[in-house]
């Protein structure tokens, strides 16, 4: 089977059920409510919001969708997702259930104010 390629994040979208399209949507739409200077692009075949460097990254799997706030944002929030099936780097939503938004919204701007620490620093080197 061939590997699907992805050039935009609705296409990616559009590409799912209508039920997972509707959770995809408002996902990116609560991103871009907390990184509104935040560009998107598709990275790893997976939707991903960009400021000074890759900020989160999502995807929808069968049973559940995926964010992927890297590693530092699982840990800040490892209270908070504990009742999700987690990983270094990722948090599963399942499809069953109603996401998080709130607390998407909590990691999404933990993680600009991250980056955009980030490239403070790098500014003052």
């Amino acid at each position: 089977m061939e590997k699907q390629t992805y050039h935009s994040i609705d296409e990616y979208i559009e590409l799912h059920p209508a039920d997972v399209q509707k959770k995809l949507q408002e996902l990116r739409a609560v991103i871009q409510s907390c990184a509104p200077q935040a560009t998107e692009k598709i990275s790893y075949q997976m939707p991903t919001f960009y400021l000074n460097g890759n900020l989160v990254y999502f995807a929808a799997f069968k049973d559940h969708i995926s964010l992927f706030p890297t590693p530092s944002g699982t840990e800040a929030f490892k209270k908070e997702i504990a009742s999700y099936i987690h990983a270094k780097g990722t948090i599963q939503f399942p499809l069953d259930r109603p996401m998080p938004m709130d607390l998407v919204r909590k990691i999404v701007k933990f993680r600009v104010a991250e980056n955009l620490k980030k490239a403070e620093a790098k500014k003052k080197k």
